[in-house]
């Protein structure tokens, strides 16, 4: 199985698929309006307007699993970071990214990818204390753990990167820069 067999529901609840940024680099991402790391979407924008034109596509993907940090409907949460953020880069319907009704396209990435842990720091500390109120076993497992939690895939569709809410988002913006 490829990334672009996987499908998704735009906002408006039409049918996407990943094939649709073949031959893109894409920086595939769960968020929340509501969280610690949501102005996180700021420097995503600045990613794609430094990349955008040489093939970058960001891929935004809402999600309430973790703290109840993205309980408005599609439209609101899109509303909120077109308006205070200014993002341009494509989001689409909120999903599940963990558990029974995750979405498919998530389950691949995290069955791809290895959780290596959230670094150092305060919010370290927060994000393994959290991490582990929703999955004792956190640690040794690579689902996602938080929001803004990314995937890089390259031009090829190969998963090159996971970064963890925690990476600072210039390693982020560093190691996009480098696949471009």
């Amino acid at each position: 199985m490829s990334i672009y067999d996987f499908t998704f529901k735009k906002r408006d609840g039409s049918e996407a698929s990943v094939a649709d940024y073949k031959d893109k680099v894409m920086l595939i991402v769960n968020t929340a309006t509501g969280c610690g790391f949501t102005p996180q979407y700021e420097e995503l924008q600045d990613i794609y307007d430094m990349y955008h034109e040489k093939g970058l596509e960001i891929l935004d993907f809402p999600c309430n699993q973790f703290a109840n940090q993205a309980p408005g409907t599609d439209e609101e949460i899109h509303s909120f970071c077109t308006g205070r953020f200014g993002i341009t880069f494509p989001q689409f319907a909120k999903v599940d990214v963990i558990g029974e009704n995750a979405l498919p396209l998530f389950k691949y990435l995290s069955e791809n990818t290895k959780f290596e842990g959230f670094g150092k720091g305060i919010k370290a500390l927060a994000l393994n204390a959290a991490a582990k109120s929703v999955d004792k076993d956190f640690k040794n497992n690579n689902n996602v753990k938080w929001n803004f939690t990314k995937f890089l895939v390259d031009r090829n569709g190969n998963i090159v990167a996971r970064f963890e809410p925690t990476v600072d988002m210039k390693t982020v913006a560093k190691r996009v820069g480098e696949i471009m």
